[in-house]
């Protein structure tokens, strides 16, 4: 075993001897564990030295601040050759690559790389999953390939036990880039002021069983041991450990340090937040907020749905709930933009990969995702529009398996400006770009296979008509709350509409009062929804 003081380094020398051709493997979730003195450590030495040429790049959730930080240090043409990636709209300088065919680029669901990283670590030959099925990433379509030089072969399709599957290629792993709170005396490494554990054993262990070298981040070394339970990483599967800069290991990319990211709560007290304004956010989040039930587990996605979080909040809804977040936190008030991944006085937090486990086994009853474009059959592209490459993240894993899905987006973007004025909505500025497609350019979600499990009758074309209160099951609709009464329940919430995927299509369910069915909706969308017996959507 090396002793631990011939392990600690400076960030440049810890990366000096990274090979051209590696894979390398980064862990974080936005600026969240990730290990920002070492990608930027790398990058100093390509724009100082040319070197390491020609990398693939492997990682999980999306690491960045949209601008230059996170895994931007590793945007450069020539620095890396090939990049596999669960989000990529954090990191825009590795997406201007792929767009401009200057990379091999493949985007796979989050869930399913996380788990790619234990098949590799325990020798298996890749992941085998439902995940992606149907989407782009399923090889009858695009094959998780987000350009035209990008070959196939990662992801094909198998049959076993009469099912069809998604069988995702294992391949060697030469460095892992972790980070850590701190290393005890033996190299141990605890992650007590990290909001979230993430993936960095099954990333540790795969790179180790691969040969390679596990290079971990730390904010301090301790001079004794840790108590054995506490370690996620063993010191015996880490090569280099690097005492992190001032600056280079806050919490996220948006605090320096949040302890109630890592403490529980004091009392049972509710969170608070400020209220959110009466805008055309407020009122998706609201109602998406409204097909919340006692006893949920539920995943709120990043953007327009962190919202439903605030509402839940403002209703003192979350002593009933259980917000959780792919990135491992159950409980607690989820954080919203570069902080998001973190969550405020959480119960518990797990590793990634145990949380996608829970998920893609059908444990979330709700979950609430943004939706960029919709068509007829019920499709969602969240993950490409034009030259713009997003990236799917946790968000394939999350929506073909959760319960009931709810798909949060204004109608129109581009310039949307709304107003409420004695109980109905106004339009006062139609946003430029549709969102309603006759086709979306890349299906991110299958409607076509979600409605095969919708049984002949459909969905029930109402909601349950009780909905949570702070003091009972009673709610803002009539009655009292009943069961599922199918597999599953998809929405698409709007601020103007409501629409539910049903055997047939795209069904219109409920009208904001004030809105002009022919004018803003149906001339704002390139396709004709079924119309039965639409109701009015409760503006809040």
């Amino acid at each position: 075993m090396t002793p631990l003081a011939e392990k600690i380094c400076t960030a440049d020398k810890a990366v000096s001897q990274i090979a051209d051709g590696a894979t390398v493997v980064s862990g974080g979730f936005v600026g969240a564990a990730h290990p920002e003195a070492l990608t930027a450590a790398i990058e100093r030495r390509f724009l100082s030295d040319g070197q390491p040429r020609n990398l693939t790049l492997l990682y999980a959730a999306g690491q960045g601040d949209g601008k230059s930080r996170g895994l931007n240090h590793l945007g450069h043409e020539d620095l890396v050759r090939r990049v596999i990636g669960g989000h990529w709209g954090l990191a825009p300088k590795l997406g201007r690559l792929a767009i401009e065919n200057k990379i091999e680029a493949y985007n796979f669901p989050q869930g399913v790389i996380c788990h790619l990283l234990r098949d590799i670590a325990a020798g298996r030959p890749g992941c085998i999953t439902h995940v992606g099925l149907g989407t782009f990433i399923d090889p009858i379509n695009q094959g998780g390939r987000m350009n035209d030089r990008t070959p196939p072969g990662l992801v094909e399709r198998v049959e076993l036990a009469g099912r069809t599957w998604l069988f995702y290629h294992a391949f060697p792993v030469h460095l892992g880039l972790i980070r850590a709170t701190a290393a005890d005396i033996h190299g141990n490494l605890v992650m007590d002021e990290e909001v979230i554990i993430g993936e960095v054993l099954p990333i540790a262990q795969a790179v180790r069983n691969c040969g390679g070298q596990v290079i971990a981040q730390v904010k301090r070394v301790l001079n004794h041991a840790v108590p054995p339970q506490q370690v996620q990483v063993p010191g015996i599967l880490v090569d280099r450990i690097v005492i992190a800069e001032e600056g280079e290991h806050d919490q996220t990319f948006a605090e320096a340090m949040n302890p109630a990211y890592c403490e529980p709560a004091s009392d049972e007290a509710q969170a608070t937040t400020d209220p959110m304004p009466h805008d055309e956010r407020r009122i998706i989040a609201a109602r998406a907020c409204d097909e919340l039930q006692p006893g949920d587990i539920a995943n709120l996605g990043i953007g327009m749905p962190e919202g439903i979080a605030r509402i839940a909040a403002e209703r003192q809804l979350l002593g009933q709930v259980t917000l959780t977040l792919e990135s491992g936190p159950i409980g607690g008030m989820p954080a919203g933009g570069l902080s998001f991944g973190a969550s405020m006085h959480p119960q518990a937090i797990i590793d990634q990969p145990a949380q996608f486990d829970f998920y893609d086994g059908g444990g979330l009853d709700y979950a609430a995702l943004g939706a960029a474009q919709i068509d007829a059959e019920g499709n969602v592209n969240v993950s490409r529009f034009g030259e713009r490459l997003a990236g799917v993240g946790g968000f394939v894993n999350i929506s073909q398996n959760a319960k009931r899905l709810m798909f949060c987006g204004t109608f129109t973007s581009g310039g949307l400006a709304v107003k409420i004025a004695n109980g109905k909505l106004e339009i006062v500025r139609e946003g430029a770009t549709r969102k309603f497609l006759k086709r979306v350019e890349q299906v991110s979600f299958s409607g076509r296979l979600a409605r095969e499990g919708l049984g002949e009758s459909g969905i029930p074309l109402t909601r349950p008509s009780g909905t949570l209160s702070p003091t009972g099951v009673e709610g803002r609709g009539e009655g009292a709350l009943r069961p599922t009464e199918t597999k599953r329940e998809i929405l698409y919430i709007t601020e103007r509409a409501v629409f539910q995927l049903v055997k047939e299509g795209l069904e219109l369910i409920e009208i904001a009062p004030g809105i002009d069915l022919q004018k803003q909706i149906l001339d704002q969308m390139d396709f004709a929804p079924i119309i039965r017996n639409p109701k009015p959507m409760i503006l809040e």
